[in-house]
């Protein structure tokens, strides 16, 4: 199968690539990057701008699934124009692919799109399913919110639309685990204010293959993208340590002194959501890291 991948050279996407790549797709990707673009014969890179509304349509040439992770960074400081645009990466990158396909004929028949377990309000209590309705007040329950809402255009062209709601990536080449470890493994690591906040996590090889259940499925709907055993802040910084062997013995970190230090953006360090994967175990999809002990060994050791 041909696939287009927006974001195919983050820290998801590079990982999604090489899975298909082994199980013999052809990976077309756009990237607003020129010079990221290569041609081989199984992996193919198109320009794209969404903020121009330009793209190379030859892109979709034989094109059967999108899969759609674009978007800017949330782990960056929260400026007034950042915030812009992390609404507009996505919703503008979107708004783009919708166009491009109601104007030109095409095969896609399926849309993934990436998304977020941040939509969930925050809660320590609460379990989530795919079902809730709830939206968080945040401005990150927001974006995810305009996000979800351009991804259901898709319907209206007769394409199967998929949203997986993505938790806290664990993975070795960057991303969260990275930057929680590394505290740690100076001997100065330490929860996050209560440490009771749930944390969805999930390994980042799980994730991706998450996505191609879903395309290989054609599972329409949304899915929650993260393992099935969530743990608090507290929990996750103690797996990390005695992973690592190292001793955590600072008092907790308060929220004001985060807050200080990040701005808005420490939302995303105490925020709880506590996210059920019900729905992909009960369509039997097999996790490969369910136990975070076994996903932060394989990722740390």
């Amino acid at each position: 199968m041909t696939v287009l991948i927006t974001g195919a050279t983050g820290l998801v996407g590079q990982e999604l690539v090489n899975l298909l790549l082994q199980n013999g797709h052809n990976v077309h990707y756009l990237s607003t990057s020129k010079s990221k673009l290569v041609t081989n014969t199984n992996y193919k890179g198109f320009y794209w701008n969404p903020k121009n509304a330009e793209i190379d349509t030859n892109a979709l040439t034989d094109v059967e699934v999108i899969i759609h992770l674009a978007g800017a960074n949330v782990a960056k400081k929260w400026t007034t124009a950042y915030k812009e645009e992390i609404i507009e990466s996505r919703v503008l990158s979107t708004q783009l692919l919708y166009k491009t396909l109601q104007k030109n004929s095409h095969q896609v028949k399926q849309i993934i799109s990436a998304s977020a377990v941040g939509i969930y309000p925050d809660s320590l209590t609460d379990i989530y399913h795919e079902t809730d309705l709830d939206i968080d007040v945040s401005f990150l329950g927001n974006v995810v919110k305009q996000w979800e809402n351009e991804v259901s255009q898709f319907e209206k062209l007769e394409i199967i639309v998929s949203k997986i709601r993505i938790g806290i990536v664990l993975a070795k080449n960057g991303g969260a685990l990275q930057e929680m470890a590394k505290p740690i493994k100076y001997g100065v690591g330490a929860a996050f204010g209560s440490g009771e906040q749930y944390q969805s996590w999930i390994h980042v090889q799980d994730l991706v293959a998450i996505f191609q259940f879903v395309m290989e499925n054609r599972l329409p709907g949304i899915y929650n993208g993260v393992a099935p055993y969530p743990v608090t802040n507290s929990e996750l910084t103690k797996a990390i340590a005695k992973t690592l062997g190292k001793p955590l013995f600072l008092p907790n970190i308060p929220k004001f002194v985060m807050k200080l230090i990040l701005g808005e953006m420490h939302q995303i360090l105490f925020s709880s959501q506590h996210v059920s994967c019900r729905k992909l175990l009960d369509e039997n999809f097999q996790f490969k890291f369910a136990s975070l002990d076994k996903a932060l060994y394989d990722l740390l050791k």
